[in-house]
């Protein structure tokens, strides 16, 4: 049976007047998650916006799209998720990643370390949030940590922890989300540490398969039920409207695809609303990708999603 729909807004920042409004905004229009990303330049910091856009909804969800291991101690993002899971009333979503962006790192100043190191302390942070998260204690002697009967995050109910959110695009992190994430996202490889003409290939109907089979085998050989993962895409352009063929036209250009592998491209949603139900749809049934993720800077556009798209599928 497939999952019911759940879709989401990403937002790198609010506007100063009227912040709580558009929050309210989103929640009203029946998206089920705000979600932040994790960089630096004039974006806003995800722990504090979190904490706010909780504070300010009843029953949106808030997520990182996601920490990224490296520019927090995996201790203080035990506590940072597990202080927002209590404000919020456990609707946080914990995502967590390797890391990517390269601009990031060098306008910091801190070491971009090659792909299989920067995954490595991801598993490692996995097994210590994890830990600080269900025990009073946590000790861990790994290459890139090592714990000493640090105390618990924080008194959380018993049993209850948020989910956590991991997104990859590569077969490592991909594996590594099947054996510890409830939610995994499936993203194109970011090897180079920016975004190119032949990232958008990288999801391509066949590629999102292979990457859903990863996820999938690692979960299984963990001895985990796959079929209880959630499975989740982001876009970075919604163009809805009864005819797109300009819009990815020049998609296409830019990507080197054709325009109908753009159309099944889960980083564009162009269409009609009844064309985009029916990719959705399809796309569920052939992947188990079930939970949606757009741009939310213009609200014109969430607007127009929520009713084209939202409105319809939600609890279907």
């Amino acid at each position: 049976m497939s999952r019911p729909f759940r879709f989401g807004v990403q937002i790198s920042s609010l506007p100063t007047e009227g912040w709580v409004e558009r929050l309210r905004r989103i929640e009203a229009l029946g998206f089920s998650t705000l979600f932040v990303p994790d960089h630096f330049g004039t974006q806003w910091e995800p722990v504090a916006t979190l904490a706010a856009a909780a504070a300010a909804t009843e029953r949106l969800k808030v997520g990182s799209l996601v920490y990224d291991v490296d520019y927090r101690h995996p201790v203080v993002l035990a506590k940072a998720a597990a202080t927002t899971h209590l404000l919020s009333g456990g609707r946080h979503e914990f995502g967590i990643g390797a890391g990517w962006m390269e601009t990031d790192y060098v306008e910091a100043g801190m070491t971009y370390d090659r792909p299989g190191l920067r995954i490595s302390r991801l598993e490692e942070a996995l097994q210590i949030i994890r830990s600080m998260w269900a025990n009073e204690r946590t000790s861990f002697d790994g290459e890139h940590y090592q714990i000493n009967e640090i105390a618990q995050a924080a008194e959380l109910p018993a049993g209850e922890a948020p989910p956590i959110l991991i997104g990859g695009g590569g077969k490592r992190v991909l594996s590594i989300a099947g054996r510890y994430a409830d939610i995994v996202g499936i993203n194109p490889s970011l090897v180079e540490g920016k975004v190119t003409g032949d990232t958008a290939r990288d999801l391509s109907p066949e590629s999102v398969r292979e990457k859903i089979g990863w996820v999938r085998a690692a979960a299984e050989k963990a001895g985990r039920d796959a079929d209880a993962l959630e499975f989740n895409s982001l876009a970075f352009v919604v163009g809805i409207a009864d005819d797109v063929s300009g819009l990815r036209q020049g998609l296409a250009g830019n990507t080197g695809m054709t325009p109908e592998e753009v159309a099944d491209c889960p980083l564009f949603l162009t269409g009609s609303p009844a064309e985009l139900r029916d990719r959705l749809e399809k796309r569920r049934e052939e992947t188990g990708i079930s939970y949606s993720v757009i741009q939310g800077q213009d609200l014109g556009v969430i607007e127009q999603f929520a009713e084209a798209v939202v409105e319809p599928l939600t609890g279907k």
